[in-house]
């Protein structure tokens, strides 16, 4: 997983809960990396999933609401730092359609090794995008993040419902319904 996650992951614990929680996680977690990240950098998944578990067992926070939250934080990282992505697309709906086919593309020739999530969609109307998110890293609530956030950025209203499709959490169906 890319050090990007990692950073922000720490810069989120670090604004919400200061930086004596972001100490305790690195300190009570058993990380190959020792806590020490680079944005550039390579890591192991279960590093992040490792410092998630931490921070809720600490703070009693469902685990899904702190993937959400961490999705809503990364969006804002997204949007500044590759601004020209949203900026290429009007809306919401076209900017979720180009993930696949246009950002990830992108993502993967600066990083070869980047492991993204696959997502396909479909326009079952024209009030309605639906997403289907696939990935062993069963991170839909981070997803799910990302994508109401999406929608805000484009000054949109919509209904974001998320549904499991796999027991384990590597399928994911996301509905989008615009409110005119």
């Amino acid at each position: 997983m890319k050090g990007i996650i990692f950073t922000e992951f720490i810069d989120m614990v670090e604004e919400h809960f200061g930086y004596e929680m972001v100490d305790y996680l690195i300190e009570s977690s058993e990380l190959p990396s020792g806590g020490s990240y680079t944005s550039v950098g390579t890591y192991n998944y279960s590093e992040i999933m490792q410092l998630v578990r931490q921070l809720h067992l600490k703070t009693e926070i469902p685990l899904d609401d702190l993937l959400r939250t961490f999705g809503i934080h990364l969006h804002k990282t997204f949007t500044t730092g590759y601004h020209h992505f949203f900026e290429a697309y009007d809306s919401s709906r076209e900017f979720l359609e180009s993930i696949d086919n246009h950002i990830h593309v992108e993502v993967r020739k600066l990083y070869p090794d980047a492991e993204l999530p696959r997502f396909v969609t479909s326009r079952p109307n024209e009030d309605t995008l639906e997403m289907l998110y696939t990935s062993e890293r069963k991170m839909g609530q981070l997803a799910l993040g990302l994508i109401e956030k999406s929608v805000e950025f484009y000054n949109e209203k919509a209904e974001v419902t998320m549904e499991n499709l796999s027991n384990d959490g590597t399928q994911v169906r996301f509905v989008i319904k615009y409110i005119q």
